[in-house]
Formats: structure tokens, C-alpha cells, sequence
């Protein structure tokens, strides 16, 4: 029968509102929560360990929250700890590298694949391996995929460096260092690009300056938010009504900053936020 309990996304910080952004813009009557965890943020130079731990906690926060599944919208988080939140969680769990890696091999046709990510996830392989398994799947010769980790990407993200247009002094910086990480890419003229970090899509603009509009960008978030969806319809899990659904707001540390950036995202105002700092 319908559920009308709320959806759960988490991620480092900022970067799942790109998530968030596609659920509310296919399920516009579905009540979202979403936890950004800015205390703690990057997640992709830490441990594997950690990761795991912090996705351990965030997903008690949520469940404690009664929410019907969770939304890894976080690729690190994807990466590395999704096997033990399927395991330990009785609600379905979803992540973003598996939706990203099927849209990947599907328009490649076989053909070079680039991915760019924080370094924990090119280290796991997720992304590689995923797409290689989708070329096998759809009998396609296995094409070559390119990893590549961009380290500096999210803090410019979460510093709000690369938001905006124009050629301000911060934007000029973050336009540097896209093309720092992305220029070689470009050399080995791969036919997509997957966006497999949360954060880039909120300077795709930058990435495509960079690649050129020539290559397609394959955005991990969308292709999720558009699976959520088509699970939630098969297991007539859908909120019931018209009416629109509620947003709410949680970070682990400075929701001022987070309004702030957010709201510049999302165009719009984000009022119902709330810190959570303990999660037992």
C-alpha cells in the first residue's frame, strides 16, 4: 500500500542537494529529509573505517526519523560502505555509483569512459568496475574506463568558490583547478564524463569549460533519482495526494553557511534545518 513516511538522503555536505534537487523535482509530493554532514566533511580522504562509521550513524539519525528508505547521496559513502548499511539496515538503501555506471555504458556504446571522483572513490574502484560489469551485461566489448581523482573539488564546492557566474577572483580559482584535474582527461578523448561526485554537478558548468559541450556528462544523481523513482512506483511505496511534499534540514555543524550556499543551489529559501551533533 502507499507509504507516507518520509525519503532519507545523506551526504558529506553540500553535494547531495544535487540528489535531493533531482527526488523533489521527479517526486514533488514525496517528504524529504536530508542530513549533510558539514561537520565532518570531506569524506574523501578518509578512511574506509571511518566512512562506514559516520554512514552507520547518519543512517540511525534517519531511520530514527522513520523514514521508508535511504539515499546515499554520496558517492565515497556509495563506494565503500553500502554493502554494510544493506546488511544491517532493514530498509532499502540506495547509492548513486550502480545508476551512474548503467547511464555510462549505455550511451558509450563500448567506447572510452572518464570518471572523476574524491580519492577514496577512484581508489575503491567502484565506478570501474560497475561500468566494466555493465559492458558485460549488454555484450559489449570492454571499453577502457579512466579514473581520476580530484581532491580539491569538494572543498571548493563547500567554500561556494565555483558558484555564480562571471570571473570573480574565487571563481577564476576554481576554474583553475578544474582544468588542473581535468585538462589530461581531456587528452585521452573519452566519449563521457561521469560526474562521480555529488559536489561536481554544482560546477558542471566549470567541467564543461573545460571538456567542451562535445562530451556528455553523465550526472550519477539524476540517473538515482530517476531508479528511486521506478522503485517506488513497483513497490507502490509513493506518498498518496497533491499535495506538495515537506522539505526538512539537518547538518551536523554551522547551518548558516549551509542556508546560505544551499539556498543559492536550490534557489530557494531553506527554513526547516536543524543541527544534530550526537547521533546516539
Amino acid at each position: 500500500m502507499p507509504n507516507r513516511s518520509p525519503i532519507g538522503i545523506f551526504d558529506s555536505g553540500l553535494g547531495g542537494l544535487t540528489v535531493f534537487k533531482e527526488i523533489r523535482k521527479i517526486l514533488p509530493g514525496e517528504d524529504l529529509i536530508y542530513f549533510g554532514d558539514t561537520a565532518r566533511v570531506p569524506y574523501g580522504n578518509k578512511s574506509k573505517e571511518t566512512i562506514i562509521k559516520y554512514s552507520k550513524e547518519i543512517s540511525g539519525f534517519l531511520i530514527r526519523k522513520g523514514v521508508k528508505i535511504i539515499v546515499i547521496a554520496c558517492n565515497t559513502s556509495s563506494s565503500l560502505a553500502m554493502d554494510d548499511l544493506r546488511r544491517e539496515v532493514k530498509i532499502p538503501v540506495f547509492g548513486v555509483i550502480e545508476p551512474g555506471a548503467k547511464k555510462a555504458a549505455a550511451v558509450s556504446g563500448g567506447r572510452t569512459i572518464a570518471v572523476i571522483g574524491t580519492q577514496a572513490t577512484i581508489k575503491s574502484t567502484a565506478y570501474s568496475r560497475a561500468i566494466l560489469q555493465e559492458f558485460k551485461n549488454r555484450g559489449l566489448a570492454f571499453g577502457k574506463v579512466i579514473e581520476k581523482s580530484c581532491p580539491l573539488l569538494v572543498p571548493i564546492v563547500e567554500e561556494g568558490l565555483g558558484l555564480g557566474t562571471g570571473n570573480g577572483f574565487g571563481r577564476d580559482i576554481a576554474k583553475r583547478i578544474v582544468s588542473y584535474y581535468l585538462d589530461p582527461v581531456k587528452q585521452e578523448n573519452p566519449y563521457c564524463l561521469v560526474l562521480g561526485c555529488t559536489h561536481y554537478p554544482i560546477i558542471k558548468d566549470l567541467i564543461e569549460g573545460v571538456v567542451g559541450k562535445g562530451m556528455e556528462i553523465i550526472d550519477s544523481g539524476v540517473e538515482a533519482a530517476l531508479f528511486i523513482k521506478n522503485f517506488l512506483e513497483k513497490e507502490n511505496m509513493l506518498k498518496e495526494g497533491e499535495v506538495s511534499g515537506i522539505n526538512q534540514f539537518f547538518v551536523s555543524d554551522d547551518p548558516g553557511r549551509f542556508v546560505e550556499l544551499g539556498g543559492k543551489f536550490l534557489n530557494m529559501n531553506i527554513e526547516n534545518i536543524g543541527i544534530i551533533s550526537d547521533f546516539t
